[in-house]
């Protein structure tokens, strides 16, 4: 019984519950990697996020009692978060287009590396190996 309320609560107010997440936490931190890069691609496409975040948080909070009458908003508003135009392809695109697909196999083949070294993998193989 307490069980099913709680998760009644959770699906009524997942809104309020993702919208933090999805709108803050994961841009602060796609931010601070893009940040980290050579790439100014991703890092004009960070500023121009938190740019529009900042716009939409300057309307909410001008047209707070407008909008008060739209119970929709809030979910209109992850919707709009979620929806981000540049996904990861288009960013893939982007950094070919600025570096050249062979750094950008360079890329790949380094993040594989430090995935499988994470991982405590056994699989190992040489770079130099031409095929």
């Amino acid at each position: 019984m307490g069980s099913q309320n709680f998760f009644s609560v959770v699906a009524k107010n997942i809104d309020v519950l993702l919208g933090p997440v999805i709108a803050l936490v994961y841009p602060l931190y796609a931010s601070i990697k893009a940040i980290e890069t050579r790439s100014q691609t991703d890092d004009e496409q960070w500023l121009t996020y938190w740019v529009l975040y900042s716009l939409i948080t300057l309307f909410e909070l001008t047209f707070s009692k407008l909008l008060e009458w739209f119970p929709i908003w809030s979910y209109a508003k992850l919707f709009a978060t979620c929806c981000r135009p540049d996904d990861i392809l288009t960013a893939a695109e982007k950094y070919i287009a600025e570096n050249g697909p062979e750094e950008f196999e360079r890329l790949i083949s380094r993040a594989d590396r430090e995935a499988r070294s994470r991982r405590g993998g056994y699989m190992t193989y040489d770079d130099s190996y031409g095929y």
